[in-house]
C-alpha cells in the first residue's frame, strides 16, 4: 500500500466517525423548518398540523396558532404572513394547522357548521390539541398562547377565542366573521357579505354559550379588515366589535383612537378590543415587504402591501422586544432634562437644537413625547407616532416651550 494512502487512512477514519456522530448529535430536524407533526392527538375534526421552531427557542417562550385562509395553506401563511420573521427575530414558537380538501373543497377551516364551533368537537377540539402538544413537546408557556387567521382562518380565530377561552391569551382576526354568525353553508354566505345585524348582547351571548358557565379571564381581541374587501363585508369588523366589546365587558365608544402607517386606523377599547381598518385594502393580510423591523410578509393575492399587521400584533402582544427594559438608555422621570438646554429659547426641551430624531421610546424618556395605550404622541402638537418601542423613530421639531411636531425630513 503506498506510503501516502496508509496516512491518508486514518485522516479519512476520523472524518467518517465525524460525520456519523454529526448526523446522531447534530442540530434535530425540527431546527428551524417548517415540520409536519403527526400523532398530536384524536384529532377529530381531520386536520394537519404544522410546527414551526427557530432556533435558539427558549424554554417558556410563546406560542402562537396561525391559521390560513381558503384556497390557502399552512406553507403559504407561514411563508408570506409575516409571523416567521418575528419568530426568528423574538424567538417565539408557531403552530399552524391545515384545512383538508377531503373536509372542505376549497381548504376553508368549517366555521359555519355546529360540529366544528363547538368545544370539545370537531376543528376547535384538533387546534386545541396542537397547542396541547407544542406545551407539553416544545416547552411553551401555557399561559402566553396566542391566535390569528386570515378569513376563514379569522373566522376559526373567533370559534377558538369563544370556545377555548381558557387557552389564549389574545386572538387577532383579519377579515373574519363573529363566532356563530352561521351554522350552515348557505347562511356563511349572507354572513360574508353583506353581514349579519344583531345587537352587541345578542352576539355576546352567543359567545358566551360556547362555555357555558366560564367565568375566568378572556382573552384581548383584536380586529383587522379593509375597508375595500368586497370577500367578507366590512360591516363584519363593526359586529365583531359589537361582539367581543360585549364579551369583555367595555362600550362600543372608543377609549382612544391613533393613525398607523398604509392608510390604517386604530380604534382601541379599553386595551380589551382593537379595531384596525386599513383604509382601500381588499380581502387579504395586510403585509408591508422590506427588511426594517417594523416591515414583513410578501405581497400577493391575499396579502396587501399596506401595513405589516404580525409585527403590530406581536408587538401589542408583547411577544418583542419593544418597551423600557430594551432601551440602552433610563429614565426615572420623562419629565426632567438630563442637561441644561442651550437653546436661545427659554424652554423645557433637554435637547441641544430644534430637531432631534431618536426612538418613540427614547422621545418620551426626555420629556419630548408622551404615551397613552401603548402609543407615542409629541408633546405640545399630540401628533400621533406610532407604537411605543425603540424601533419607531420619528424626528421631533420644537415648536416652542414643550412644543413639537413631526419633522422626519429636517432631522
Amino acid at each position: 500500500m503506498p506510503r501516502l494512502l496508509r496516512l491518508a487512512l486514518p485522516i479519512l477514519a476520523a472524518l467518517v466517525t465525524a460525520a456519523a456522530l454529526a448526523a446522531t448529535t447534530g442540530s434535530p430536524a425540527y431546527a428551524a423548518t417548517l415540520t409536519t407533526v403527526s400523532g398530536f392527538g384524536s384529532n377529530p375534526g381531520n386536520l394537519t398540523m404544522y410546527s414551526y421552531r427557530p432556533d435558539g427557542l427558549p424554554g417558556n417562550a410563546p406560542l402562537v396558532v396561525a391559521m390560513h385562509g381558503c384556497t390557502q395553506n399552512a406553507t403559504d401563511y407561514f411563508t408570506n404572513s409575516g409571523w416567521r420573521k418575528y419568530a426568528d427575530l423574538w424567538k417565539f414558537a408557531l403552530v399552524l394547522p391545515e384545512q383538508k380538501s377531503a373536509n372542505n373543497s376549497t381548504s376553508c377551516f368549517n366555521w359555519f357548521e355546529t360540529g366544528d364551533t363547538a368545544r370539545g368537537s370537531g376543528e376547535p377540539l384538533s387546534i386545541k390539541q396542537m397547542v396541547d402538544y407544542a406545551v407539553a413537546n416544545y416547552g411553551t408557556n401555557p399561559s402566553r398562547v396566542y391566535v390569528t387567521g386570515l378569513s376563514a382562518g379569522g373566522a376559526m380565530t373567533a370559534v377558538m377565542l369563544a370556545t377555548y377561552p381558557d387557552v389564549f391569551a389574545g386572538g387577532a382576526i383579519m377579515a373574519g366573521l363573529p363566532y356563530r354568525c352561521a351554522t350552515s353553508m348557505t347562511a356563511a354566505y349572507t354572513c360574508m357579505n353583506p353581514g349579519v345585524d344583531k345587537t352587541p348582547a345578542a352576539w355576546g351571548d352567543l359567545v358566551r354559550s360556547a362555555y357555558s358557565g366560564y367565568s375566568g379571564t378572556r382573552p384581548r381581541v383584536a380586529i383587522w379588515h379593509g375597508t375595500a374587501d368586497t370577500t367578507v363585508a366590512p360591516a363584519n369588523a363593526t359586529e365583531l366589535r359589537d361582539q367581543w366589546t360585549n364579551v369583555l365587558g367595555v362600550g362600543q365608544t372608543p377609549t382612544s383612537t391613533a393613525s398607523l402607517p398604509g392608510g390604517t386606523s386604530l380604534s382601541n377599547y379599553a386595551d380589551k378590543v382593537k379595531v384596525y381598518l386599513v383604509s382601500g385594502m381588499t380581502h387579504a393580510t395586510p403585509v408591508d415587504p422590506g427588511a426594517a423591523t417594523e416591515q414583513c410578509g410578501t405581497a400577493g393575492t391575499y396579502y396587501k402591501d399596506t401595513i405589516c399587521s404580525s409585527y403590530y400584533q406581536a408587538l401589542d402582544w408583547q411577544l418583542g422586544t419593544a418597551g423600557p427594559t430594551t432601551s440602552p438608555t433610563a429614565s426615572t422621570s420623562p419629565t426632567v432634562s438630563p442637561t441644561p438646554s442651550t437653546s436661545p429659547t427659554p424652554s423645557t426641551s433637554p435637547t441641544t437644537g430644534p430637531c432631534v430624531r431618536a426612538s418613540n421610546y427614547a422621545h418620551v424618556t426626555a420629556g419630548r413625547a408622551h404615551q397613552s395605550g401603548g402609543y407615542t404622541y409629541a408633546n405640545g402638537s399630540n401628533q400621533n407616532m406610532g407604537l411605543y418601542n425603540v424601533f419607531t423613530t420619528h424626528g421631533l421639531r420644537q415648536t416652542g416651550p414643550n412644543s413639537y411636531v413631526i419633522d422626519d425630513t429636517a432631522c
